[in-house]
């Protein structure tokens, strides 16, 4: 009686560790951009700055290497860590 109480327990304990896990590869991976979809997304992100140029070319780099763009035109770093954490020797942000 107790093994059979034992395993539905075990079988509840994996079925839900495997709908979280399953959770959140979803939710990562709506950041999780594919190296085509850059472009478009650095374009949005650098469309207010009078620093296009510059911006596309680190926002890009930024992209390529972490597969995300944060939302919007300025901010929002929080969702992409990867973009966000990048820093120059400086300890300046290096992802616009």
């Amino acid at each position: 009686m107790a093994k059979s109480g034992y395993n539905a327990s075990f079988l509840l304990l994996l079925s839900m560790f495997l709908i979280l896990l399953t959770f959140s590869n979803v939710v990562e991976g709506y950041n999780k951009l594919r190296p085509r979809d850059c472009k478009p997304k650095c374009t949005y992100r650098c469309s207010a700055t009078s620093h296009k140029k510059p911006c596309m070319f680190f926002c890009q780099k930024c992209c390529a290497t972490c597969l995300c763009v944060p939302k919007g035109v300025y901010g929002n770093k929080q969702s992409c860590p990867c973009y966000n954490n990048w820093k120059t020797q400086e300890g300046k942000p290096k992802c616009p």
